[in-house]
């Protein structure tokens, strides 16, 4: 078997409650709690189940998607109760070890709690550690909606235009974000480091100590180590720029989503525009400006940067694995794989990868995404399924190729 200490995979996981939203059950909330349509503007705090409800409608009516803070737990475990729902494992870390698992690469994630759901969930070849000093469960809320999902309750009318999937959180453990002792040993003999998760954080403070940590374990990172962070949506949106501004320069390839990309713009974008695109790209990586930034979205991914065709490969690895996912979800097969490998791009993916290119010329390299059409499909873990196939390619490729900094 491979070494699983080539690739480390932080900083943190959990237990997640999937449930996929019905029309039914939110129109007898709506009732329950009264709530109107000229409420639905996103609440300042999540505090209760009947601001979570407010909530979902908001993003449902725009096809948004979004992560929160909850200030109330059982708030949370009563929502998912009403619901039928699955335990999963969840995290960007997680998801990606498990992916990588699935193509043969090994990898050691860092965690922050774990539990006998996470040592039964885990792959065999998915080694962990873990920086919590008991066993402790914090389940995460997840909730996916099909698109023309219709709720009609009192002057409510609302149809989702596009699939998504919302995540609300209270979880102490990835609130602190305790990093293990044995960071920089772990480190020391990797050759890919993910990070991600800070996004939890809720101290000023205590982010600020971890982040100091952080960047001294990873000094102990050999020459030519991949670095990729992988952003989200913070639950304190201020500390989104403390974070980048701390760990910038030492970060090879910086991933983000549509959402993400929109949230820095301040407006939206429309993806299949290449002028567009091309603009947003632009100004996003004068703010980000980091080797490689890479972008996935609903139609497409793409990597900018000096040597971004470098990283076709991993590209299009994460493209047709996010696809799978959202076509078969958990239970997506080898062959399902293949078959979907073998798919026609989407049209409207291939002219606009093909505009961007003729408009950026090669500083960027566009994947265009599958043509699908799924009655219903998977949208939780979408972004961080295409992570674990990025890097499980740039692990394949080894230190040797290109993408590693020593600027450590």
């Amino acid at each position: 078997m491979a070494d699983a200490s080539r690739v480390l995979l932080g900083l943190g996981g959990c237990v997640d409650y999937e449930l996929k939203l019905t029309a039914d059950v939110l129109e007898r909330l709506i009732a329950e709690h009264g709530i109107t349509a000229g409420e639905l503007t996103p609440p300042t705090t999540v505090a209760s189940e009947r601001d979570l409800v407010v909530s979902i409608l908001g993003y449902v009516a725009r096809g948004g998607g979004g992560e929160h803070f909850v200030v109330s737990a059982p708030a949370l475990e009563t929502f998912a109760g009403r619901f039928p729902h699955r335990t999963a494992l969840g995290g960007t870390s997680v998801r990606a070890g498990i992916v990588m698992s699935r193509l043969g690469v090994p990898s050691t994630l860092h965690l922050v709690s774990v539990d006998d759901t996470v040592r039964r969930l885990l792959p065999p070849d998915v080694d962990h550690v873990s920086s919590g000093v008991e066993d402790a469960l914090h389940p995460h809320l997840i909730v996916q909606y099909d698109q023309g999902l219709r709720i009609r309750s009192r002057d409510l009318d609302i149809t989702a235009p596009a699939p998504n999937r919302l995540i609300y959180v209270n979880d102490p453990a990835n609130g602190a974000m305790l990093l293990s002792d044995d960071l920089g040993d772990r480190l020391s003999r990797a050759e890919v480091f993910l990070i991600s998760g800070f996004n939890a954080m809720r101290s000023a403070a205590q982010l600020d100590h971890r982040l100091a940590e952080l960047r001294g374990h990873m000094r102990r990172l050999p020459p030519g180590a991949v670095t990729y962070f992988e952003d989200a949506a913070y639950h304190e949106p201020a500390f989104s720029r403390r974070v980048r501004d701390t760990l910038l320069d030492v970060i090879d390839v910086y991933g983000l989503n549509e959402d993400e990309l929109q949230s820095y713009l301040g407006h939206p974008v429309d993806l299949l525009s290449a002028a567009e695109v091309a603009d947003a790209l632009t100004a996003v990586h004068a703010l980000i400006p980091v080797p490689t930034l890479v972008l996935h979205t609903r139609y497409w991914a793409l990597a900018l940067g000096d040597r971004a065709a470098d990283h076709a490969d991993a590209l299009d690895t994460g493209t047709v694995l996010a696809a799978a996912r959202y076509c078969h979800g958990d239970d997506v097969t080898d062959a399902e794989v293949d078959r979907l490998r073998r798919r026609p791009r989407r049209p409207e993916s291939v002219a606009f990868a093909a505009a961007l290119r003729q408009r950026m010329g090669e500083a960027v390299h566009c994947v265009p995404g599958y043509a699908l059409d799924v009655t219903n499909p998977t949208t939780v873990g979408l972004g961080d399924t295409f992570v674990g196939g990025f890097l499980a390619a740039l692990a394949r490729r080894g230190t040797s190729g290109p993408g590693g900094s020593d600027r450590r």
